[in-house]
Order: structure tokens, then sequence, then C-alpha cells
């Protein structure tokens, strides 16, 4: 039988890759964090974790145990549900980043809808920036956004580094500037590309603006520019830009849940969608 405390400290790890970060979510001691893990390698009989002092990474047990652990966990809340004889009602108004078009994302929603058939859920794709805004305005109750760099409110979900993609047989001229792929402001990926580039002294040029993700896909894809994208998302057809290119660093990115307000009556909801995308957190990254 394997621990869902542990099992749940387990996804905390394998979706920040940070102990510290893990511990901070579910509100315990990093010493608890690192017991939960033992006790759970020990369970197991395998390492789930490779882990030194610089850097935590999955190993291939700990990918095959991110799909157990989220079934046993799932499995565990449904029959709690279902034995505490109660039902969340009411409407639940959920922003989501565009980053997760592509994502198992609607998994997740469908098995929501499906535990809480009462929950009137209504989703809004929208970019970061625009999703915090309507969130300050009261116009949502939950959003699943990256977090802004001098930010530390939030549920962190998941944590990745930025990169640079392109077409597969795109070819930077280092004389020339460097063609972009952008949403449009107040996106924080085109905020970091321009800034990184303004910073290493590259010269740069917007090629393409779309706030469609798949719009900037299809630009990218026809070798328009390139693109600042989340590395554990890279839409299919489109490839890292290698270092050869001369491109600076994008540095990191993090993915929160935030809340409206707390007096709202979508606090329930809110809640119990928050629990079910932090426990299905592997799959808002493409394979």
């Amino acid at each position: 039988m394997f621990d869902p405390a542990q099992l749940r400290t387990f996804l905390a790890v394998a979706q920040t890759l940070s102990f510290t970060q893990a511990a901070h979510r579910l509100g315990l001691r990093q010493s608890t964090v690192s017991q939960h893990v033992r006790k759970l390698e020990d369970a197991a009989g395998r390492r789930l974790f490779a882990r030194d002092t610089h850097a935590v990474e999955l190993t291939e047990d700990g990918e095959a145990m991110l799909g157990f652990a989220r079934t046993i966990l799932e499995a565990n809340e449904r029959a709690a549900s279902f034995f505490a004889g109660t039902r969340l009602r009411g409407r639940l108004r959920f922003g989501a980043s565009e980053d997760f078009v592509l994502t198992r994302m609607p998994e997740v929603l469908e098995e929501f809808r499906r535990d809480h058939p009462e929950v009137d859920l209504e989703l809004t794709v929208e970019l970061s920036g625009t999703l915090h805004e309507l969130l300050a305005a009261g116009r949502l109750d939950l959003v699943l956004a990256k977090r802004h760099p001098d930010e530390a409110r939030g549920r962190l979900v998941w944590r990745d580094r930025l990169v640079w993609v392109g077409a597969e047989r795109l070819r930077l001229d280092p004389l020339r500037p460097v063609p972009l792929v952008v949403y449009p402001p107040p996106a924080l990926t085109r905020a970091r590309a321009l800034e990184v580039l303004e910073r290493a002294g590259r010269e740069w040029r917007i090629a393409c603006t779309s706030g469609s993700l798949n719009g900037l896909i299809a630009a990218t894809r026809a070798g328009l520019g390139v693109m600042a994208h989340t590395r554990g998302m890279i839409p299919p057809g489109l490839v890292r830009i290698p270092p050869r290119a001369g491109l600076p660093e994008l540095g990191g990115v993090e993915f929160v849940l935030l809340y409206g307000r707390r007096e709202s009556a979508a606090r329930g909801p809110a809640e119990a969608l928050a629990d079910a995308i932090l426990a299905g957190g592997d799959r808002l990254q493409l394979p």
C-alpha cells in the first residue's frame, strides 16, 4: 500500500523539482518532505529521484510513479467525496494560460466536471498577463498562469525554463536582427524575450504578432522567426534553437494557481479544481 500523503508529497517534488518549493506548497517542513520521499522509495523498492546539492530530477522509475500516484490520489479523492456526501455547487470562472492549449489540460477539466457535475465551469483561455488583470478585476475565480518574476504569491504548480524554438531548417544570420514571433503585450514571454536581447545587445525585429498560440506555431513552423517557449511544452514540428546560434538565455518560468476574492461563493469549487490541477500537474507538459 502506498501512503496518499507520501504520494502527494512525491507529486509536489516532481512538479516543482525542488524539495524546498514542495514543502512550501504543502505547508510542511523540508525534512518532512525528504522523509516522505524516502519512505515512498522504500515502499516502492526503487529510487524515484536523482538528486544532489544543485538539482533534482526524476529517474525512470520516478516517471513511472507519476501516473500511478495521480491515479491513486484521484481514486482516493472520489471515494472520500462519495462517502462524505458533499456535492459542490455554484459557478466557477477559471482562467488558463494559452500555454496549456496543446497539453492534456482538457482531461483534468473533464474529470473535474465528471466529479462535480453541479459546478458550472466557465473557461477563459488568455495570455498570462491578461489573466492576471481579469483576476484583479474580480472577473475570474481561479487562474493558472505564469507568475511575474517579481511576485511571490500563488501556489506553485510547475517550474520550467524558457527556451528559444524554431523550425528545424531555420538558420539565423548573426549579422541581422533576430526575427521574433511573439504574443502581443502584456505577454510575459514577449517581455522576457525583448529584455534578454536588449541586455545582450542583440538587435531584433518583430516578424509576427498573434494572440493565438496556434497562430504563433504556424508562423514559427513557416520559418518566419524564433519564439520564446516553455521547454516542457515545445509544440510538435518545432525544435530548440542550438546554443551555437548565440541567443541569450531566457531564464526560468513558474506556473502558479491564483485565487480570486476569498469571500467568493466559488471558493469551494476553486479549491477542488486547484487540487485536481496540482494532482495532475504532470499532464500539463507535452510528451
